[in-house]
This record gives C-alpha cells, sequence and structure tokens, in this order.
C-alpha cells in the first residue's frame, strides 16, 4: 500500500516536469520562429532597397541617353555642344568592318623586357589559357599588346557565329550554364575550382553581363575569350544587357579599362564596343532549353531573331543608324527613325519632328522624365507621314533629283521600320523580366524591357516546341530562382552582389534528362566566417546606410510631404503621417514604421517625430559645406552619378 502511494506520487513528480518542458519547449519554439520571421523580415526588406534603388539607377541611364539623343536631334550638326555628345551616338553606325581594322593594329606596340606578366602566342593553346588566370589570380595584368591580339582573334571568331548557337547534350556530357558575373573574378575562379574549366567534355555556357561593377571585368572578358578561342565548340557567350558601351558609362567598366590601360585604353574600348555587338543573343540546348539573358515578350520570335543583323546594335538602347551618300558624295549618318527627312539635311538645319505641344518653361525641367523629351520628338510621326512625303517630291524636284531617288525614300522607310521591330525584339531580349501576372506590359522600372508573365512564357515555349527559359538578369539571394510553374529559370552567378553576406550565387548543369542541378556557393571567405544573424545584420547597417543616403536626396520633395500633414507648422508629425509621407516620395514599398527604429531617433515623448531633426541626423557631414544652398547640395547629390558619366562622356582624352 505505501509503496503504491509512492510511485504515484513519483507520478505527478514526473508528468509536472514533462509539462513544464513542454511549456518550456513551445516558448522557445515561439521565440525562435518570431527570430526567424523578423530575420527573413529584415532580408526581405533590405533586398528591396538594394534592387529598388539598383533599377533606379539603370532607369536614370536610359532616360540621359534618350535625352541626350533628344539634344543631338535639335542641335544645330555645327554647333559646340552637339559635338561634345556625338561620339557615343556614332558608335552606332553601320559601317564596314574594314573600317574597324585599323583599330586592332598592334604589331607597332612593344612589350618592355620589363613587363612580368603572361605571354601569348597564336592560336592560344590550353595551358596559355590556364596560365592567364593563373596570372590572374594573382593580380597580374597583360600587356595590352596581347590584350589588342586577342580581340583581334575574338572579333574573327564571332563574326562566324549566328545569332542563336545550338548546341547538344549527349550520355557523356553536361553543359554548365553560368548567370551574371558582373566583374567579380574570385566567383569565376571559384565556379572552375568546383566544376573543372572549360573543356571537351565540359561545355559551359556563359549568360551575358560580364562586366561593371565589379573591379576585374577586362579579366573576366579574356579568361572568357581565351576559353572560347580554345573551346570554340564548347564554350558560349551569350550578350547581356550590360555588354553596352552606354552602360558601361555609368556601371564602372569604362572606368576600369582608361584605369587599367591608360595609354591604349581607349582603342581597347572602341574594339570591345564592336565585339559586345557581335556577341550571339541566345543559345538552345537540345532543341528543348532557351538560354537568353533578360527574357521574351509577347512579339519575341526566335525565327526572325535568327534573321537580324546583330552587329548593327552596338548600343541596344537605341536603334542603329544608317551611312548614306548624299548627292555630293559626302558620308552622312541618319538615324533609322529619320530617313524620312534626309534631303531636309541638304538645308542648313535639319529639320525635326513637330511637337504635339510645347515643352514648357525651363522651370519645370526638373518635375519631367528626361525620356519625354526623346519620346515626344516622334509623337507625331504617323500624322506627318503623307506631309513628309509631299515635301520629298517638292524639294526633290527644286533640286532637279532622280524619280528614283524618290522611290528610294518609300523603300528607306519601310526598311526602318523593320529595324526598329528588330530592335524591339533585342531590346526585350537583353533588358525584360518575368512577373507573377499574366500579359505584358513595359518594364517601367528598369526603364527598358517588358514584363511578361505566365502564360506568355506558355505560349512562346508551346510555339517553339520547348520546355525551360533559362536567364540571368536578376539578382536573387539564394542565387536562382523558378517562377511560371518552374518553366522559368534565372539563374544569377556574382555572390556577395549588393555587399558581404547579401546573396549566393549559383550555376546550372544540365544532362541529357534536361533536368536542371543547381550549385550554390558564395565566393568570400568572410561569409563563411559570420552566423546567418551577423550576415542579415552586415547586409542590414548597408542598406541602410544607402537607403538614408537617398532619403537625403529627396529632402524636398519629403520635406512638402510632410508639411501637408504638418498644417500648423509645429515641425512635428505621428509616426503613422511619417511613413505615408516617405513612402509618398521614395515608393519604395518599403515597411517604413518597422524601419522607424533604425532611421529615426528624434522623437517626443509622446511618440511624435520632430521631422526638422531627423533631416538634420539625415545631412551629409562634409567640411565647409554651410555656406553652399542646401538645395543645390541635395540636387547634386542625388543626381551624382548621371553627372559623372556625363563628365566621363564630354572627357573623350580620360584627362
Amino acid at each position: 500500500m505505501g509503496c503504491g502511494v509512492s510511485k504515484s506520487n513519483q507520478f505527478h513528480k514526473h508528468s509536472r516536469k514533462a509539462v513544464t518542458t513542454i511549456r518550456a519547449a513551445v516558448l522557445i519554439q515561439r521565440w525562435y520562429r518570431q527570430y526567424v520571421a523578423r530575420t527573413e523580415m529584415r532580408r526581405r526588406y533590405t533586398w528591396h532597397i538594394f534592387q529598388s534603388i539598383e533599377y533606379s539607377g539603370e532607369q536614370a541611364q536610359i532616360k540621359l541617353y534618350n535625352f541626350l539623343g533628344y539634344l543631338m536631334d535639335n542641335f544645330t550638326p555645327s554647333s559646340t555642344e552637339r559635338n561634345l555628345i556625338s561620339h557615343i551616338f556614332r558608335e552606332n553606325d553601320v559601317c564596314w568592318d574594314v573600317e574597324w581594322e585599323r583599330y586592332f593594329c598592334f604589331k607597332n606596340i612593344e612589350v618592355p623586357e620589363v613587363y612580368s606578366g603572361p605571354h601569348l602566342t597564336f592560336p592560344l593553346t590550353v595551358e596559355q589559357t590556364v596560365g592567364l588566370l593563373e596570372a590572374f589570380r594573382n593580380k597580374k595584368q597583360l600587356h595590352s599588346r596581347y590584350v589588342l591580339e586577342m580581340l583581334l582573334e575574338t572579333w574573327k571568331l564571332l563574326r562566324m557565329l549566328p545569332n542563336i548557337n545550338r548546341i547538344s547534350t549527349c550520355q557523356s556530357k553536361e553543359v554548365t550554364i553560368c548567370g551574371d558575373l558582373h566583374g567579380q573574378l574570385e566567383d569565376l575562379l571559384l565556379i572552375f575550382y568546383k566544376n573543372g574549366m572549360p573543356s571537351l567534355e565540359k561545355p559551359y555556357v556563359f549568360n551575358g553581363d560580364f562586366v561593371d561593377r565589379g573591379k576585374d571585368s577586362i579579366e573576366i572578358l579574356l579568361i572568357l575569350f581565351s576559353f572560347m578561342l580554345v573551346y570554340p565548340c564548347d564554350v558560349y557567350l551569350n550578350r547581356g544587357n550590360h555588354e553596352d558601351h552606354i552602360i558601361n558609362l555609368r556601371y564602372g567598366f569604362t572606368k576600369e579599362v582608361l584605369t587599367k590601360y591608360k595609354i591604349h585604353g581607349k582603342r581597347i574600348l572602341k574594339l570591345l564596343q564592336k565585339i559586345f555587338s557581335w556577341l550571339p543573343l541566345a543559345t538552345v540546348i537540345d532543341q528543348k532549353v532557351l538560354v537568353l539573358h533578360g527574357g521574351i515578350s509577347d512579339s519575341t520570335d526566335l525565327y526572325a531573331l535568327a534573321k537580324v543583323n546583330r552587329h548593327n546594335y552596338v548600343s541596344a538602347l537605341r536603334p542603329p543608324k544608317r551611312r548614306n551618300n548624299s548627292s555630293a558624295g559626302m558620308s552622312i549618318d541618319v538615324d533609322m527613325d529619320d530617313v524620312l527627312w534626309n534631303t531636309s539635311r541638304l538645308s542648313q538645319r535639319r529639320a525635326s519632328l513637330t511637337y504635339p505641344k510645347p515643352i514648357g518653361p525651363r522651370n519645370c525641367f526638373h518635375n519631367r522624365s528626361l525620356q519625354e523629351f526623346s519620346t515626344r520628338i516622334k509623337a507625331n510621326m504617323e500624322n506627318e507621314l503623307e506631309n513628309s512625303k509631299r515635301r520629298e517630291v517638292i524639294l526633290a524636284a527644286a533640286l532637279n533629283r532622280s524619280q528614283q531617288d524618290i522611290l528610294s525614300v518609300s523603300t528607306d522607310s519601310v526598311n526602318s521600320d523593320n529595324a526598329k521591330e528588330e530592335w524591339r525584339q533585342i531590346l526585350d531580349l537583353l533588358w525584360s523580366d518575368p512577373m507573377n501576372r499574366d500579359g505584358c506590359i513595359p518594364n517601367e522600372v528598369r526603364g527598358g524591357g517588358c514584363y511578361w508573365g505566365p502564360d506568355i512564357t506558355e505560349d512562346f515555349l508551346n510555339r517553339h516546341n520547348m520546355q525551360l527559359i533559362i536567364r540571368s538578369h536578376e539578382c536573387k539571394q539564394e542565387g536562382y530562382e523558378f517562377c511560371h510553374n518552374r518553366k522559368v529559370l534565372t539563374l544569377f552567378s556574382a555572390s556577395n552582389y549588393y555587399d558581404v553576406g547579401s546573396n549566393r550565387g549559383a550555376y546550372v548543369k544540365l544532362g541529357p534528362d534536361l533536368v536542371p542541378y543547381v550549385i550554390q556557393y558564395q565566393a568570400s571567405s568572410m561569409t563563411r566566417e559570420l552566423t546567418a544573424g551577423q550576415s542579415v545584420g552586415r547586409t542590414e547597417r548597408s542598406a541602410l546606410k544607402v537607403l538614408r543616403e537617398q532619403l537625403f536626396a529627396h529632402k524636398s520633395d519629403i520635406l512638402c510631404a510632410f508639411k501637408k500633414f504638418d498644417t500648423t507648422n509645429t515641425g512635428l508629425v505621428s509616426l503613422n503621417d511619417w511613413s505615408s509621407a516617405v513612402e509618398s516620395v521614395m515608393h519604395l514599398n518599403l515597411p517604413w514604421r518597422t524601419l522607424r527604429c533604425q532611421l529615426v531617433t528624434c522623437k517626443t515623448s509622446d511618440g511624435m517625430i520632430n521631422y526638422c531633426d531627423w533631416f538634420n541626423e539625415l545631412a551629409i557631414k562634409g567640411p565647409n559645406t554651410d555656406h553652399i544652398d542646401q538645395s543645390l547640395l541635395e540636387t547634386l547629390y542625388r543626381h551624382r552619378s548621371t553627372l559623372e558619366t556625363i563628365f566621363r562622356i564630354v572627357d573623350t582624352e580620360n584627362s
């Protein structure tokens, strides 16, 4: 009897311990779930900050280029201002390849005896290519003579390649596909270490955006070109949207080449512009998998893309120019959009298309999109077509031109329409992004290409009898992402793209079964030493620093938004009003209430935010800035990247 009571007490004692243990486990689980949720939320808004600012920069560059195009169309041909920027538009001249050959002359460049970098002889061997890779790993630089010689050999090879490469797997082969590298040599070296270097048994497809942002863009190009020269049937390069001299002006590649090759840098850049235009547009694997850089649209047609003259598109941001001969025998450059106006060039000033309404006063310019200027030039193109033809006939009669010249204008207009359609196809291919909802809409976030939905993917794959699209162009936190019912795979190979720990890189291996096998990595050794929380914290601090700079750059607009809530001019707003005002200006769709703790320290005891003190916290501290008009400082800071790009365009001597 006594033993029974003892066992009962022992049971109740163990039961109480079990209940306590379960409660503790539930509390720990609840805390851990909250911790994971908070960490994930921090990761997401950090990512959103970086990505939004990146895309706004791309949009600003496209707007700048369109605005400069507007200036080109409206300055007189002989004006000094026009000459400052005209050279970046001459790159789109359609001219004979023999005109480029003089740029490839390298034989008069001597290699000094003190040069300790790799020496190359052509045709290249595998040993030389591996030696070149090791030299770059050890921070050595290839002499400009060898750079120019390699570019010549690369150009010769690319001219023989089709617009769309077609390759096949077999029972013994896997094709490795890499996404954006963006000048990050460490990532390329890690891929080769993990997967092996390109060879007859290990073919590679590199899917564009080899350059910009990173510090080793020229080294990556030279490595890829050398492997392609050694294994022309096993290494394939697709063009990306950053293989474009206009984009390179803003994102670092132009500056990198001119810094590393001070004497022959301009010639190297000139050749690379031409080489970029000859890069194939896409690769098809086993007739079933399409690999391209950006994406597709509702009008993408591989059969049409296979026929375009891709080398005409030195920059994909603007339709190409055509070289015509005038009646005087002079060579003149004509925009495809302006071929109907050729004879007006005989007058002192080239006629421009009529505006539907005036541009407006100068003081309204800052509220207008730069893109608006160039798009409005062509607004009345269709309405003016008949009038333009009449003017052609009258002017031709007055100048005693032959009827054959008149008829050529109509032919040219048809060619212009075809060229525009070709250009749109290439622009969509290089700049587009997928979206979750059906349809196809302009990509206003980037400023070029489109957003396309699952229905467009389904229709495209059915029309071309394919099963998968592999594209790059977008940084993903895990290095890859499936969408559209796993029929579109985004692949990004530049790890730590925004900051150390911000994202993984990835590459894909495709065997004969065409099932993608993804391998992820992070190139920086620092990320392996950080915990998940430390990694998120580091990236978050970097993103918040960038966000504070953007908030300061929009100070005037945010201040106006605050004053709509602060009607009595107290200098105070509530947390809700602060969040609403900031979002109405920034349009970043961020959790501003959550971010308030990291962004705002100046608040009153009742929770109100003193926005004047907050702006003082955001102000960029620097020596002797008190005498500078703060609105001027803000405007200059907001557009500093655009200003730097303009200076680089004007500074043709790199002085």
